[in-house]
């Protein structure tokens, strides 16, 4: 099932619920990338939606239950750097490469205890608890 309108809109009924709670350009980005890549890869649907993932992930970075914007352009972590088929675990949409200093910003946003004696590691994994704990609430509070 196409992700986005001929006109390259996204179908908001058609992408995963944190990119409805998302802004337009994560939301555009995600439904394009999806489409090419379903028809590139002969409709594997899979592979697909984890290109698109990749995709969204050098664009924005996931805070909570939703995907914002992020301040640079790139890979958000070392498996988005090599690929793939790259070893290295993903970090599940927090911006591993982005300072300490705006890791511990969004740790204090999603009241995160503890952020100011953790190291940049210990703040990704946090993020990304925090990041799904948020994304289990919504899906369940509707």
């Amino acid at each position: 099932m196409p992700k986005s309108t001929e006109r390259g809109d996204a179908i908001a009924a058609e992408l995963p619920s944190t990119l409805r709670r998302s802004d337009e350009k994560a939301r555009r980005t995600f439904a394009q990338t999806y489409d090419s890549a379903i028809e590139q890869y002969d409709g594997d649907e899979q592979r697909a939606h984890q290109t698109a993932f990749a995709a969204l992930k050098h664009t924005h970075e996931k805070v909570g239950d939703h995907w914002e914007p992020k301040p640079e352009w790139g890979p958000s972590d070392a498996h988005a750097e090599g690929g793939r088929d790259d070893p290295h675990p993903t970090a599940g949409g927090v911006d591993a490469n982005a300072t300490k200093e705006h890791l511990y910003e969004l740790a204090r946003r999603l009241n995160i205890e503890g952020r100011s004696t953790m190291s940049k590691d210990e703040l990704v994994d946090a993020l990304q608890k925090a990041n799904d704990r948020a994304s289990a609430k919504a899906r369940t509070d509707g």
